[in-house]
C-alpha cells in the first residue's frame, strides 16, 4: 500500500506555490514486479491536480533482473512530468536498460545535468558504489541560480552541509527506506539522516534535506514500521513575522 503525505518546506526565493510529488527506490525487479509500476502510475495520478511535478531520487530498478524497454512505459500515463536521477542499484544489471525504459516512457533524465521548472532549478546528480563519472564542485556552484530555489536531487542523505554551502536550497533523497522495519528503523534514526523533513540554518539561510523512505522494499517485500510513500512536498513563499507585526500594529492604532 502506498500512502500519500504532504509536508511544506517555506522559501524566500518562491513566488508561486510549487508542489513536487518526492519518491525514491520504487525496487523494480524480481520480486516486485509490473505491479509496483501500475501501482505507482495508478496512485500519481489519483493526486490532486495542484501537482505539478515528480521527482524520483533514484533506484528506480532493484538490480534483480534485468530492466526491458516497456517495463516503465505505463508511467507514460501520468499526467505530470516526472524527473529521474540514478542511484546504486540502478546500475547493477546495465544502467543503459534503465535509462532506456525511462525515455520510451517519458521520464526525464538528469544524469549529472539540471533544468529549470518554474521557479526551481533543479539538478540531478547521479550516485552509484562503482567508479562513475562525477560533477566538480566548482560546476555544481556554477550551477546556481539566485532567484531560483536551487535544488539538488541525491540518492543518499549524504553531504547536506556541503551541497548546502554551495547555494542549494533543497536536497531530495532516498536510499534509506526510513530502514524498512524494526530494529533497524532505530538503528537507523540514530546514526543518519534516516527519513522525513530535516530543517538547519547554513551559511545564514534556511536548508532543507528531505529523505523519502521510498516506495518499493529491499531484498525482503515487507515493511514494519514504515510506510511505501509519496510524499508532496508544498513550496511555499516565507511569510516575514516581522511585517506582519508591523501592519497589526498600524492597524490597532
Amino acid at each position: 500500500m502506498i500512502i500519500v503525505h504532504e509536508k511544506t518546506i517555506e522559501l524566500d526565493k518562491i513566488n508561486q506555490n510549487i508542489n513536487i510529488v518526492h519518491l525514491s527506490d520504487v525496487h523494480y525487479g524480481a520480486i516486485r514486479h509490473k505491479k509496483i509500476i501500475l501501482d505507482l502510475r495508478d496512485k500519481l495520478n489519483e493526486l490532486p491536480p495542484s501537482c505539478d511535478l515528480a521527482i524520483i531520487s533514484g533506484d528506480l530498478a532493484d538490480g534483480s533482473c534485468v530492466v526491458e524497454e516497456d517495463d516503465s512505459l505505463p508511467l507514460k500515463d501520468v499526467n505530470i512530468p516526472i524527473v529521474f536521477t540514478a542511484g546504486n542499484h540502478d546500475f547493477y544489471l546495465g544502467i543503459e536498460n534503465v535509462y532506456n525504459a525511462c525515455r520510451k516512457a517519458g521520464i526525464i533524465i538528469l544524469d549529472n545535468e539540471g533544468m529549470e521548472f518554474k521557479d526551481l532549478n533543479i539538478f540531478g546528480l547521479t550516485y552509484s558504489f562503482g567508479e562513475i563519472e562525477t560533477v566538480r564542485l566548482e560546476d555544481l556552484k556554477s550551477f546556481i541560480k539566485e532567484d531560483k530555489v536551487n535544488i539538488i536531487n541525491f540518492h543518499v542523505p549524504q553531504n547536506w552541509e556541503m551541497f548546502s554551502s554551495l547555494g542549494f536550497d533543497i536536497q531530495l533523497s532516498g536510499h534509506t527506506h526510513g530502514g524498512q522495519f524494526y530494529p533497524v528503523v532505530w538503528i537507523g534514526n540514530i546514526i543518519m539522516y534516516n527519513m522525513g523533513l530535516f530543517k538547519k540554518s547554513i551559511g545564514g539561510k534556511d536548508s532543507y534535506l528531505h529523505v523519502t523512505t521510498g516506495v518499493g522494499s529491499m531484498d525482503y517485500p515487507f515493511r514494519w514500521g514504515t510506510d511505501s510513500e509519496l510524499v508532496i512536498l508544498k513550496l511555499r513563499k516565507k511569510i516575514n513575522s516581522n511585517f506582519i507585526y508591523y501592519h497589526r500594529i498600524i492597524i490597532i492604532e
